[in-house]
């Protein structure tokens, strides 16, 4: 009941006989059948597509509507009171909510850092600014940034050879150890050691970031990384995120000819590594 194309048949004097006519008809038809299941495959694969990225629509709505309010409720709602009581509070009431207002507002401007690198990740516009940076001087711009609550934990770094250099985008580098590190500090219990080391195997630098908390269960170790997941595995009070962090982590290192995975920690904890491609010292004499 449609044209999926037309075929034309050189025919001298004599017309086709019936049987040819039959075998001619039988091919097209063939074809034709050919043809039309080729285009339902198209169809579904495109529909498959609009589902899924409809299904991403929704949860980053839902997500952002979630995860925007209670910041931003907090926010509006330390600043009435600073706006209304101020002079009533003392100084040490007014630095926690001055603190409050400020730490949420951080958590905020890092929330839609990430969506905008994995957005740009994603389709492509992200441009790596590559060079030749210190491994250990990245790191520690990285732990300059983390969140504040890692007072709360024991944070140790140590780099095997400080002039370890890999080839990188420093500012996104930057962006995936702080979001290994928020990971951890979120996902274990105050008093918990959380170290980051880096070290060179081969023509790779490998930098990990690892935990003593309660770990991730086998069957999650896959998820981690997909955009909008967030584990079961959450402390008290602990803010809801996004699930975008891991995600954009495995997009920037891959985006480096990198890889990223995740094991068990030793007696328990997790421990995130990545690689970089090392860059070798050039010396002119």
């Amino acid at each position: 009941d449609a044209v999926y194309g037309v075929v034309g048949i050189v025919i001298k004097k004599d017309p086709l006989a019936m049987f040819e006519n039959s075998i001619l008809l039988s091919i097209l038809g063939e074809c034709a059948l050919a043809l039309e299941n080729e285009k339902n495959a198209w169809e579904k694969q495109e529909a498959a597509v609009l589902a899924k990225n409809e299904q991403l629509r929704s949860q980053l709505l839902r997500a952002i509507s979630h995860d925007l309010r209670t910041p931003l409720t907090s926010i509006s709602g330390n600043a009435s009171n600073l706006l209304s009581n101020g002079p009533s509070f003392d100084e040490a009431t007014r630095q926690s909510l001055y603190q409050d207002i400020y730490d949420d507002a951080m958590w905020l401007i890092n929330l839609v850092e990430n969506l905008l690198s994995v957005t740009r990740l994603e389709e492509g516009r992200l441009n790596l600014n590559m060079s030749a940076e210190l491994v250990d001087e990245v790191i520690k711009e990285a732990l300059n940034h983390v969140d504040r609550k890692c007072t709360e934990h024991i944070l140790t770094e140590r780099c095997e050879d400080e002039l370890l250099l890999a080839k990188m985008d420093a500012k996104l580098i930057v962006q995936v150890v702080i979001n290994l590190v928020n990971n951890a500090i979120k996902y274990t219990e105050p008093g918990s050691h959380i170290s980051v080391e880096a070290k060179q195997e081969g023509k790779w630098a490998v930098i990990s970031v690892a935990d003593d908390g309660p770990g991730v269960p086998d069957e999650n170790k896959e998820k981690l990384f997909e955009m909008f997941y967030s584990g079961a595995n959450r402390i008290v009070d602990s803010r809801r995120s996004l699930g975008l962090g891991l995600s954009l982590c495995k997009s920037i290192v891959n985006a480096h000819g990198g890889t990223i995975s995740i094991h068990d920690n030793d007696p328990h904890g997790a421990v995130f590594t990545f690689t970089l491609p090392v860059e070798e010292v050039q010396l002119t004499g």
